[in-house]
């Protein structure tokens, strides 16, 4: 054996040690643009951390949402990291499920973190998960049908001139739906929206005694708007579209506007995917003169089940992905435009993002104007802007919407839906406790 075959030898062994040795973190994602694209750079971390692997499981917003919970509830520890919501953290958090995160390190810089999104992932002053990306929602609008039709956007749309532009820019014969709203049914798709919705139209879920509001003429005002809306604007199928769904019919040229969550405004924007890059406005989630725009606060975070025996590799990659390296990192390949946007309050002192990013600062403006201690005009026992905040709801948000959206299908009508939603509610929350 000579020299050369001996430290051939010799480095493979240690290679292969190496490997045998890396721990393994499985991170369970959701199939959306920014999830994805973090999956792509991650040989950045890899190439710095030899010593771990990753391996993804990436599903569908709800599948997501029922896999995850299902795991931590039952402390299955079949992830080492996944990706929740700020509905979801403080409430397992409270439950002991999550792993604190003490050890992101002294370079993550806590304090840049924006209020609101720190403050909804924090649990007696401790952060228990880092946010990825966060989101308001606005109006994303194509400028050259609004100019086509005569219309100009207010700097404080209603829903009144919402429902009046959409009809105008419909344009069947060329296949351009006037606007595309989320219809899939999950507590998360179709219910973020209408809740928002309702939110503008002064009604709430529940009131001071938690009593369900679906008997309550703003419930019927703002679900049968929504309904008259999509039938005379809105896509065919749209009982089947949610976020996704709707970002690819922006991106062909098929809405002429799209209300939803305002991450979507660098995909609608970017000219690599989208048809009409060049010619989307933005403007402030509508309200009904009342001064309510929806509250819709929203962070998709990276969080470490207390299930998971592999904390310490955990944090190591959820302080890369969340820190001010990785938006640099996505800034270098894909330009500022397409950084994770609503987390860090640097990002918006940036110059070089201001000026890449025409959505910055009504991104900025839609996430200040959100309060989820205050989601309603009516006094509310509970905080969250489309969505409320107790464990019961994810359950009963998800049934909500299986019946909001077979009206939408056509399969039922508005007051059967209401009227159903309402039996539900008061059922759930009787059994839950609340009601007494």
């Amino acid at each position: 054996m000579n020299l050369r075959t001996l430290l051939l030898g010799t480095c493979s062994a240690a290679l292969l040690a190496g490997f045998a040795n890396a721990e393994t973190l499985t991170i369970a994602t959701v199939n959306n643009g920014d999830m994805i694209r973090m999956q792509g750079l991650t040989e950045d971390f890899t190439t710095k951390n030899p010593d771990i692997q990753l391996e993804w499981v990436t599903l569908e917003e709800n599948v997501l949402r029922e896999r995850v919970t299902t795991d931590i509830a039952t402390k299955g520890g079949q992830y080492d990291i996944v990706t929740i919501g700020n509905y979801e953290v403080p409430i397992w958090a409270k439950q002991g499920w999550l792993v604190a995160l003490d050890g992101l390190g002294d370079n993550y810089d806590v304090d840049d973190l924006l209020p609101a999104i720190r403050g909804g992932l924090s649990v007696d002053g401790k952060l228990y998960a880092a946010p990825f990306y966060g989101e308001s929602a606005m109006i994303m609008y194509r400028k050259d049908l609004f100019e086509k039709a005569g219309l100009k956007m207010p700097d404080s749309p209603t829903w009144e001139f919402i429902g009046d532009a959409a009809r105008k820019i419909t344009d069947r014969s060329a296949d351009i739906n006037g606007i595309c709203l989320r219809g899939k049914a999950g507590w998360g798709e179709n219910m973020a929206f209408l809740s928002a919705l309702n939110n503008s139209f002064g009604g709430r879920w529940f009131d001071e005694k938690w009593q369900p509001q679906f008997d309550q003429p703003e419930w019927k005002a703002s679900l049968q708007f929504y309904v008259d809306l999509m039938k005379d604007a809105g896509p065919q199928g749209a009982s089947s579209n949610g976020f996704n769904e709707n970002l690819t019919l922006f991106q062909q040229g098929k809405c002429g506007m799209w209300i939803d969550a305002t991450v979507a405004a660098s995909f609608v924007s970017n000219p690599k995917d989208s048809t009409v890059a060049d010619k989307v406005g933005y403007a402030i989630f509508p309200d009904t003169g009342n001064g309510n725009h929806g509250h819709w606060l929203w962070s998709w975070n990276l969080a470490i089940p207390a299930s998971s025996t592999k904390a310490e590799a955990a944090q190591k990659f959820i302080a890369w992905a969340t820190g001010k390296g990785y938006t640099e990192l996505v800034a270098s390949k894909e330009g500022w435009a397409n950084v994770p946007p609503g987390t860090r309050t640097s990002l918006y002192k940036n110059a070089e993002y201001e000026k890449a990013a025409p959505f910055a600062a009504p991104t900025l403006a839609a996430m200040d104007a959100a309060d989820i201690t205050k989601p309603s005009v009516k006094p509310v026992p509970y905080t969250g802007g489309q969505f409320v905040a107790i464990p019961e709801f994810q359950g009963l948000g998800t049934t909500v919407g299986q019946l909001f959206s077979a009206v939408l299908a056509g399969q039922s009508s508005v007051d059967d839906a209401l009227a159903q939603a309402q039996t539900t509610a008061v059922r759930e929350m009787t059994r839950a406790g609340y009601i007494k």
